[in-house]
């Protein structure tokens, strides 16, 4: 029962007020944040980028882990094997966060999610895994080149 001897039938009263404000505040947060899931955020969608293989020391030793720099877009290499090497974009899929290296993988500083070196979700906030690029290995010239 209402203690306002002036309200109308239409007027709502605190605990409606509320429950909808607290829902709409909710609504908010996961329109602007994603699901959670995955798709808050996508990788860049054009990559042509050239490496040198000797600029990226840590590139020297399979299992080495080195972002590159290139026009604006971050973006990690992993030496896989002695001849492959695997690139990623380091914008979380979760909410466009730029992910650092985190031993030998990676991991979101916003979010806490983490990836293994293969790009792959491994824990942390529930979300897909790094988007993967092209890459081509030019043994000679001892370039890579990363494209979508």
């Amino acid at each position: 029962m209402s203690d306002c001897t002036n309200c109308r039938s239409s007027d709502v009263n605190r605990r409606e007020f509320l429950t909808k404000s607290s829902a709409l505040a909710i609504t908010a947060v996961l329109a602007a944040c994603g699901d959670g899931i995955g798709g808050g955020a996508t990788g860049p969608s054009n990559v042509n980028e050239s490496v040198v293989l000797a600029d990226y020391t840590a590139l020297g030793t399979v299992g080495g882990i080195a972002v590159v720099s290139g026009a604006g877009t971050p973006i990690a290499v992993v030496r896989t094997a002695t001849s492959q090497y695997r690139a990623f974009s380091l914008i979380c899929p979760h909410a466009g966060t730029t992910v650092a290296i985190n031993g030998s993988g990676f991991r979101c500083p916003n979010h806490g999610a983490t990836f293994n070196a293969s790009g792959a979700w491994t824990g942390g906030q529930r979300t897909s895994g790094l988007s993967e690029f092209t890459v081509a290995l030019n043994s000679t010239a001892g370039t890579i080149t990363i494209t979508t």
